[in-house]
């Protein structure tokens, strides 16, 4: 099991690439909840067909450590840090979806140098400039219940009418996301929860003028989660940074088959 000491973290690791020595480095963060052994997962996708890829479970989470102490958006970014300097990396792209879009935007404030080129995709700033659906008001319901309450909020177009008319596979999609087959293990709930305590004060909305790295915001047109408006907001924001809208949702990296190619397109031309 590859992991590395990261500060006083041990944090479980992936790096697949193409198999050339001259491809681009790339640090994918994940968004929230998740875990690498849960597949299929980035490091299935086209990415590693064109960079060599670096993807990793966050603190509390997955085979990382999981202290039991509050977690700060800055701890995230600096984990980050820590771990490309464990395997010898000073700089990198990097990919940041959802919550792992908030580590990257503290990564890209605070380490300007770290990041040679950046791609939020879904992801929201805080503060005044919005914030993402707070997750973390849900956390009093079963997993059952907040998938169903959460399926019409990540695509706006899966609402009531679209779940009375499609009944299979709205069931398919509660199944799929209340399952947690890692539920049990010592810490989970726990790290879970503190994720989520780190993501609801997440706020870097004063400092986004501090990027200025090239950077590219992915959205879905239909995200309910991360609104369109939110990422119009940001790219005003940051310097120079170029917006898409795709079709879909909060998943629409799954939904429009043009997300990764543009995403792709536009790190190889950093």
């Amino acid at each position: 099991m590859p992991t590395a000491k990261a500060g006083d973290l041990e944090i479980y690791y992936e790096r697949k690439g193409p198999g050339t020595d001259d491809a681009p480095r790339l640090l994918f963060i994940s968004g929230t909840g998740s875990d690498l052994r849960v597949k299929p997962n980035v490091m299935d996708g086209p990415f590693p067909k064109h960079f060599d890829t670096l993807a990793y479970d966050q603190r509390g989470l997955g085979q990382t450590s999981k202290p039991d102490r509050p977690y700060a958006m800055a701890d995230y970014a600096e984990d980050a840090v820590n771990l490309m300097a464990a395997i010898g990396w000073g700089s990198a792209l990097v990919v940041g979806v959802s919550f792992g879009g908030m580590v990257a935007q503290e990564l890209a404030i605070r380490h300007p140098h770290m990041v040679e080129g950046l791609v939020l995709c879904c992801t929201s700033p805080g503060g005044e400039g919005g914030a993402s659906y707070p997750l973390h008001t849900l956390q009093h319901m079963t997993r059952e219940a907040r998938a169903r309450r959460m399926i019409g909020i990540s695509d706006t177009t899966r609402d009531a009418a679209w779940a009375a008319a499609h009944p299979d596979l709205y069931e398919q999609f509660v199944a799929f996301a209340a399952a947690d087959p890692y539920a049990g293990e010592l810490g989970h709930e726990m790290g879970q929860r503190r994720q989520l305590e780190a993501r609801a004060a997440h706020d870097t909305w004063d400092r986004l003028k501090d990027i200025h790295c090239p950077t590219l915001i992915c959205a879905g047109k239909t995200d309910g989660i991360a609104l369109p408006e939110t990422q119009e907001k940001m790219r005003g924001r940051i310097k120079n940074a170029e917006l898409r809208f795709f079709n879909g949702g909060h998943l629409f990296m799954l939904q429009d088959r043009e997300a990764f190619p543009a995403m792709i397109e536009f790190l190889k031309g950093r």
